[in-house]
């Protein structure tokens, strides 16, 4: 499975959810943000390698279809509903990050 965690600045939530799931079996990673100040951001071929996209808020699925939506035919989209509120690697993070996107790994 390739999982693509997007957020806004691809600073904090997303590289954390990239890092965490990394080293699950048969599970791809990579992250990016929605913003225009990201890190990295989010690139159509980006779009087109994932399986699934994972999205921290509503706001950002919104904004993912608005800006790429011709991308995203036949992509699933997962919203975690995880606030901007954690540090990179924050352990409450990592639990809710496996919690909520963990049950979609290996479907």
């Amino acid at each position: 499975m390739r999982a693509l965690f997007v957020c806004s600045r691809n600073r904090l939530r997303s590289p954390t959810a990239e890092q965490v799931f990394s080293s699950w079996p048969d599970v791809e990673t990579d992250s990016a943000g929605l913003a225009s100040d990201a890190e990295m951001p989010l690139e159509t071929d980006q779009i087109e390698w994932a399986d699934v996209l994972f999205v921290m808020e509503r706001r950002h699925k919104v904004k993912l279809i608005k800006t790429f939506g011709r991308y995203l035919k036949g992509k699933r989209i997962v919203c975690l509903d995880i606030p901007d509120k954690y540090d990179y690697m924050d352990p409450e993070l990592i639990a809710l990050l496996q919690r909520k996107a963990g049950r979609f790994m290996n479907q």
